[in-house]
């Protein structure tokens, strides 16, 4: 894994918006609610996380050519 710290960043993000939304569902208070387009949102900048590149990788190091 050449990209570590963007795929990190990645992974972490994923998880974050994960767990508040299971948290706001789990939670014992009927009105609140997981914000879905957040979540949808935050999932989908994860995943640009984990398939970018770092800036000191450059593209032979990554398999990009």
């Amino acid at each position: 894994m050449k990209s570590w710290k963007t795929t990190v960043l990645g992974i972490l993000t994923i998880l974050g918006a994960v767990v508040v939304a299971v948290k706001a569902m789990l939670d014992s208070d009927p009105s609140t609610m997981a914000d879905w387009g957040i979540v949808a949102t935050a999932v989908t900048s994860g995943l640009g996380f984990i398939f970018a590149r770092d800036n000191k990788v450059t593209s032979e190091q990554a398999n990009a050519k």
